[in-house]
């Protein structure tokens, strides 16, 4: 039989799992590949107008993915696999700027380029953050610098003006002085691929259930494991000390409502130039759950 393909997504759960044997306490048959890891951080640098979204499009090499829960959404109700509707999460985000920086409030972002990844978390997030702030068309979004670590590092080297990032990379701009303009933490969702075994899926979910109650209990234990998804530029400059426990995962559904919204607002904002890719119904988009 197939091994369940597990990858890290920037969040403490699965290092936690993996080190203190959670997934081998389920009885899963498992490979953990390490997906992030990359001594640039180049993997995740896609491109302009590459994002989440698009990953998905092209097929992600693992049972269980997490992204933004408005891609998870689109993908899901496209094709592109199952959204698994027992659990979410929610990543602590914001959009950042350098310490010396005239950008003092969200109305100062006004006409200034925010770097974000396209159609993943901090695209989506960004907008519905400074909706509250700026009219739509004051609102100016960069997809040329790739995805999170990028978007980071140009920012610490002082080449962008704002840029949105998330967990691991905003603990660290924390850390060197720069500043948080407003709070973007968005909900992210699970993509399960059309061929995972539900009963390996729920001993997944088992695991990660074990790994967040460590998280809520000593937080700071943990925290050093965000250095094995960094650029090793930046391994000698992070004290991850510092660092939070990121993202959350909430053992509550998915639900209709939620699905349904989120395409309503996804597509009122016309962020699909694409053209609508909904064919599937949230029955017909959800992962059937295991049994065990």
């Amino acid at each position: 039989m197939a091994k369940f393909i597990i990858a890290p997504h920037m969040r403490l759960h699965e290092w936690i799992a993996e080190e203190k044997g959670y997934f081998r306490d389920t009885g899963l048959a498992y490979e953990f590949r390490e997906q992030l890891t990359s001594a640039a951080g180049t993997r995740h640098d896609l491109g302009n107008r590459v994002g989440a979204y698009q990953t998905f499009e092209s097929g992600r090499t693992c049972d269980v993915s997490s992204a933004c829960h408005w891609t998870v959404n689109m993908a899901a109700a496209a094709g592109h696999g199952r959204l698994y509707a027992g659990a979410y999460s929610v990543a602590p985000c914001g959009i950042y700027v350098a310490a010396e920086s005239e950008i003092r409030r969200p109305e100062d972002l006004a006409s200034i380029p925010i770097s974000v990844g396209y159609q993943s978390g901090s695209h989506y997030s960004t907008l519905e953050a400074l909706d509250h702030f700026l009219k739509p068309d004051q609102i100016k979004l960069s997809f040329a610098d790739g995805l999170l670590f990028r978007r980071m590092e140009r920012l610490f080297d002082r080449e962008v003006a704002a840029v949105s990032v998330f967990s691991g990379p905003a603990y660290f701009l924390e850390q060197h002085g720069f500043r948080k303009i407003v709070d973007t933490s968005f909900m992210m969702a699970l993509m399960v691929a059309e061929d995972a075994d539900k009963d390996d899926v729920e001993k997944y979910l088992l695991a990660l259930r074990r790994a967040q109650a460590d998280i809520d209990l000593h937080p700071h234990r943990y925290t050093h494991h965000y250095r094995k998804e960094f650029p090793v530029r930046f391994h000698e400059l992070m004290d991850t000390r510092l660092f939070g426990p990121g993202e959350r995962i909430v053992f509550e559904p998915y639900t209709r409502e939620m699905y349904l919204e989120t395409q309503r607002w996804i597509l009122e904002r016309g962020i699909f130039v694409e053209g609508n890719p909904i064919q599937r119904t949230y029955d017909e988009s959800i992962a059937e759950a295991g049994g065990g």
